[in-house]
């Protein structure tokens, strides 16, 4: 699940926005901070489906933050990325893993970047900002991440501090990919 979620959070949306990402950049609302709450992600692969309700704070260019909450508005799941590298930390059973892009690149296709999870975490997608709908495929696995947004608010407080690591347990992401 911590893999899925380094990889569905953003992969295949090269395939989706890659193509209007330089136009879409160029015509952005200027932004300094966006906070997305109750948006609802639903993960589906060859053999499971899995929604969650989801949180997603951004203080633009400079780090983001997702939050999974499968149940109850308990956040289960942690993904905290900077323009060079990701965190995911699984609360439920006390681990963590980082990885920059070009760790997950060597596995993935398309590539995943800042700019396109920048645009995920914050509804700023070219295919306009209620619903996205992603496709990927990672080895034999296909997955397919759609997320519908609830209105989004910009340029509010967020909380986008690292969360403590020390009572976790380390991953190595390389045995992973």
């Amino acid at each position: 699940m911590l893999l899925a979620v380094l990889v569905l959070v953003g992969c295949g949306a090269k395939k989706s926005i890659g193509k209007s990402q330089a136009s879409k950049a160029e015509s952005a609302p200027a932004w300094h901070t966006c906070l997305i709450q109750g948006a609802v992600a639903t993960i589906t692969t060859n053999t499971d489906r899995f929604s969650a309700s989801v949180t997603m704070q951004a203080v633009r260019d400079s780090m983001l933050v997702i939050s999974v909450m499968p149940m109850l508005g308990m956040e289960m799941i942690r993904l905290e990325a900077t323009p060079t590298e990701l965190i995911a930390i699984d609360k439920l059973h006390g681990r963590y893993a980082k990885a920059t892009f070009a760790d997950l690149n060597r596995q993935l296709t398309p590539n995943l970047n800042w700019d396109i999870l920048q645009q995920i975490c914050s509804a700023d997608l070219p295919t306009g900002n209620d619903k996205a709908r992603l496709l990927y495929a990672f080895g034999n696995e296909t997955i397919e991440l759609v997320i519908n947004y609830p209105p989004r608010k910009i340029d509010v407080p967020v909380r986008v501090t690292n969360q403590p690591l020390k009572k976790y347990t380390e991953v190595d992401i390389s045995k992973w990919l």
